[in-house]
């Protein structure tokens, strides 16, 4: 899935921050939720306008990143 319709920023939404395209649900929100114990399925159920496909795919391009930037600090 193409980053675009994962996550946007835009300064009218939200004041800017990076949130899943289409809404206006910041994607550090799923991230609170996962650290609390929450379920992708309670964070789903709890903000609808959030397709599966980008909550998967947010945390797929997140664990990447943090890949990188390990193989980097070891590298």
């Amino acid at each position: 899935m193409d980053a675009e319709r994962i996550v946007s920023r835009d300064p009218n939404v939200m004041n800017g921050a990076l949130v899943f395209t289409g809404t206006r649900v910041p994607v550090d929100t799923l991230m609170q939720h996962l650290a609390a114990g929450d379920s992708l399925e309670d964070f789903l159920a709890d903000f609808p306008s959030v397709r599966r496909e980008q909550a998967t795919a947010y945390l797929e391009l997140a664990l990447e990143k943090t890949k990188e930037a390990h193989a980097r600090s070891t590298g």
